[in-house]
């Protein structure tokens, strides 16, 4: 019998990508064949709006689109509760209670919150529902009393800050909330084709759902080894990200040998490129497949997405009548 809950959400701005997928979407996959816990995994459509607040028409589509290829991916209804933030209006309640208690130098320096704010130079940042959303965050997490949240390296601070506020209400309200914990995947951080982090919001993504002559432009467009400008210069292959591709999707004893090969200049850079587009078109082959058979299917998404809500409400009002009553409100 379950005893212990799983948590964790993506926010849908656009298709997922080989960071999403490697990065959280496989832990959660993983985290299935485990008999000791519940899983719930949400589309955090609130979350999307902390910047792209001005941009909300893809945004039903895109929801929808997540979960197609979270299914696509592996995610199975019958072993996890998938569901979407908005439709469960308790986690705005919850919100709010919480901000009262947060103090605002907790969320200044949050590291995604400067770094975002730095890097995404196109959009509006300075407003309070991006300085807040880490306080959704939380919500999101102990609404469910959320044991573990399965994410990647650069969400830590925010699971962090989760525990931080779940300890400051049970000190002053009295014990309501289990402090969550993280679990990390085995391949926590994927850069993108340009070097820096795979991010829909930096354009260099590589996306579970490209294929064919798309993947391959992306993957030859990736960075390599800075310093190896000629075919015949020895490489260094723990500096290039095409290899760190190469050690999640080609076999073990090909990177042995591309190893030994990049080092000694046996292998140039543009055939190890084709090399692991080849490696990525198979992998993604069969994921490529369950995401066209739910397209064809709408009705079957949305009956998971209608039973989903259903279960984590369920569970929402009834911890929402449990925070009412510590908070005297």
């Amino acid at each position: 019998m379950a005893t212990k809950r799983v948590l964790s959400g993506m926010r849908p701005t656009g298709r997922l990508h080989l960071g999403n997928l490697h990065g959280a979407l496989n832990n959660w996959i993983e985290l299935q064949g485990r008999d000791d816990c519940e899983r719930f995994y949400f589309v955090a459509d609130w979350h999307a709006l902390t910047s792209d607040y001005a941009e909300t028409g893809h945004l039903r589509e895109w929801s929808r689109q997540m979960v197609i290829d979270w299914l696509g991916a592996g995610l199975d209804p019958d072993k996890s509760t998938i569901f979407v933030q908005s439709a469960i209006k308790e986690h705005a309640e919850l919100f709010v209670l919480l901000s009262m208690i947060t103090p605002i130098a907790w969320l200044e320096r949050n590291p995604s919150y400067k770094e975002m704010k730095e890097e995404i130079t196109n959009k509006d940042l300075s407003t309070f529902g991006f300085l807040g959303y880490p306080v959704l965050q939380s919500a999101d997490i102990i609404i469910y009393k959320a044991n573990y949240v399965p994410v990647g390296v650069d969400q830590l601070p925010h699971i962090e800050l989760t525990r931080e506020i779940a300890r400051r209400f049970n000190h002053l309200y009295g014990d309501t909330f289990p402090i969550p914990e993280h679990i990390l995947t085995a391949f926590p951080k994927l850069l993108g084709i340009d070097g820096r982090k795979m991010s829909k919001s930096y354009g260099n993504s590589i996306y579970i759902g490209d294929s064919g002559e798309a993947l391959r432009q992306k993957i030859e467009e990736m960075f390599t080894d800075p310093q190896r400008v000629r075919r015949n210069d020895p490489g260094r292959p723990e500096l290039c990200n095409v290899y760190a591709f190469h050690k999640l999707y080609s076999t073990e004893a090909f990177v042995l040998e591309l190893k030994n090969s990049c080092e000694n200049a046996l292998i140039g850079c543009r055939e190890c490129k084709k090399r692991l587009s080849d490696a990525v078109c198979i992998a993604l082959a069969p994921i490529h497949e369950r995401i066209d058979h739910y397209n064809n299917n709408s009705s079957v998404v949305e009956e998971i997405i209608a039973v989903g809500n259903a279960q984590a409400k369920a569970i929402a009002q009834e911890t929402m009548e449990q925070v009412r009553a510590a908070v005297r409100i």
